[in-house]
């Protein structure tokens, strides 16, 4: 009985959301493999009952246990009901709404969207779908210095790359900075304010955005205020802005106040539920944009922060600088974090786990790749998916390359481990998002876990791999070319589970484009049309390709090969 089968819908995001200010986008998770068709009928919330339009849901694909369903349906007052009908191949069906699965319309009830007020129509910053983001650990990349990475910006360019991300660059004793000593201070190693200006008005002379790294989370044992704590204990006006478990303070043999993960004891956790440390931050955030000219924060340990700051921060950033971009860093799914009120998008690891298994290790295979894929898709509303940084590797990861390598299978894991990390590249570049390249990726750098993977950038071209190089370059040009790419959505086109190959559309409403990656050892043959797949979508690509859906294509791709149709 339908009235048993699994399904689910909440009128909140990322289940209902807008994507325009009199569009309301609906998802429905449907129990998978029963051949199930969804209709969703809505009116004004406030129509009298039978003003209801059907309108047909598309299904996305399967993400494991449950089908993906969607429709945009129209909402010009920003006011809406709806009640979706689920139906299957036998001719029952049944009613589901707000008050549960019913086969009599009444009794299932109607979900009730009661406003789209204007701020969740998420407005991104026009240059984001843009970019192309290429991520500098600032101490390795080149002299270790501000100028140093202002001086191969025209290497970058050359390279393709759109904006800038750099790991913290504020006074610190360490070498990665994340422990700040003075959040108004360029670390005197890197250089001073001065040479940071001089990098983002380069930068954005030679097209390039450029983002920095802030740790709100946390601050250095040497913060002025952390120092004062130390000093005076229980006297110091700055007590309250860190969480001091006992006096006088100590960070040895155990901190004795809360830390950054388990005992970073150089890493005292900030009280920014504090005012006074809240409107501190506050300011720092501003002074950066204002002074500097930067074009976007991306915030450290971003889920170990105080909600309401983070709202209070994308107020008031956006407020005075609506075009910059926000990224927060959730190594976990972010959802909570990315509904409009705190980050545009996110640090992506959960794609990243995804591509390491399906990629570098092969411990997956296409189905579960692709509902991977479909399931990470809809945990976000399509703004937040459209600002995730994808990312294959960062400083806090092994390097990409190393993981293809120590992973694969049998004899072929060192034969194959290019091919492996160019195909990822592949995905990663015609994929919803922003693609992050982590410096060095793109001329074949390796690298363990922290610190290894935080080497000196390979700039003699007799270390580098020059045709990873243009294969970036090439990828990356195509990206720019094809606004598809860009700005498309995403939808599953085959999974040929025994074979390891899948392809995938990206479609606008002007343009299609087809990907198939052969991630094995043999050769894939494909002749279209007559592949199995939804024959809806084969028509919609072929019609795209200008292709006639009678025509007998047969296609060849190489081992650990990629194609793109167009």
């Amino acid at each position: 009985m339908l009235t048993r089968l699994f399904m689910y819908h909440t009128a909140e995001d990322p289940f209902a959301f807008p994507v325009g200010p009199r569009l309301l986008k609906l998802r429905l998770f449907v129990q998978s493999g029963q051949g199930l068709s969804c209709t969703v009928i809505h009116a004004d919330r406030y129509d009298s009952p039978g003003c209801e339009l059907p309108q047909e849901m598309e299904r996305i694909g399967c993400a494991g246990a449950y089908d993906i369903h969607e429709a945009i349906i129209p909402a010009e007052t920003g006011k809406c009901r709806y009640l979706f009908y689920i139906g299957n191949p036998a001719g029952e069906y049944v009613w589901y709404g707000e008050r549960g699965i019913s086969g009599n319309r009444e009794q299932a009830g109607a979900f009730q969207y009661a406003y789209i007020h204007r701020p969740q129509a998420i407005t991104l910053p026009a240059w984001s779908s843009e970019a192309v983001v290429y991520q500098i650990y600032p101490e390795s990349y080149h002299q270790g210095t501000l100028q140093g990475i202002t001086d191969k910006l025209p290497y970058l360019q050359q390279l393709g790359i759109t904006a800038i991300y750099m790991t913290p660059i504020f006074e610190s004793p360490s070498g990665h900075k994340y422990n700040t000593s003075d959040y108004y201070k360029v670390d005197p190693g890197f250089g001073t304010l001065e040479d940071l200006k001089e990098l983002v008005g380069t930068a954005h002379r030679l097209g390039m955005k450029v983002l920095l790294d802030a740790v709100f989370n946390h601050s250095g044992d040497t913060f002025f205020a952390f120092r004062d704590v130390l000093e005076r204990g229980e006297a110091s006006p700055y007590k309250d802005w860190f969480y001091i478990h006992s006096y006088p303070v100590s960070g040895a043999p155990v901190p004795g106040y809360e830390t950054f993960a388990k005992a970073e004891a150089s890493m005292p956790k900030l009280n920014m539920n504090h005012p006074e440390v809240a409107d501190y931050m506050m300011e720092v955030a501003k002074y950066w944009v204002r002074e500097a000219g930067i074009d976007g924060w991306r915030l450290d340990v971003a889920n170990e922060v105080n909600p309401a700051f983070w709202s209070r921060f994308r107020r008031e950033l956006k407020a005075e600088f609506p075009d910059l971009l926000l990224i927060g860093e959730i190594m976990h799914a972010s959802g909570p974090w990315l509904r409009g009120d705190q980050f545009d998008g996110g640090m992506n690891y959960l794609l990243r786990d995804a591509v390491l298994e399906f990629f570098a290790a092969q411990s997956a295979g296409p189905v579960r790749f692709m509902e991977q894929l479909l399931h990470q898709e809809a945990l976000y509303n399509d703004q937040a998916n459209s600002a995730m940084f994808q990312l294959l590797g960062s400083h806090d990861t092994l390097r990409f390359l190393t993981a293809c390598k120590q992973g694969g299978r049998g004899w072929d894991r060192e034969a194959t481990a290019m091919s492996r990390m160019r195909l990822a590249v592949f995905f990663q570049m015609t994929y919803l998002g922003l693609p992050m390249i982590y410096y060095g990726d793109e001329v074949g750098m390796e690298g363990a876990t922290d610190p290894h993977c935080r080497g000196l950038m390979l700039w003699e071209e007799t270390e580098q791999d020059t045709g990873l190089q243009e294969w970036y370059k090439r990828l990356i040009s195509l990206r720019q070319q094809h606004e598809v790419l860009r700005k498309g959505g995403f939808r599953p086109w085959f999974t040929d589970e025994t074979r390891n190959v899948l392809g995938y559309i990206r479609r606008s409403e002007q343009d299609r484009m087809g990907m198939i990656i052969n991630n094995s050892p043999n050769r894939y043959h494909l002749e279209l049309p007559n592949y199995r797949c939804d024959k809806n979508l084969l028509t919609d690509l072929l019609s795209g390709l200008n292709i006639r859906s009678s025509t007998r294509i047969l296609v060849e791709i190489e081992p650990f090969g990629c194609m793109m149709l167009h």
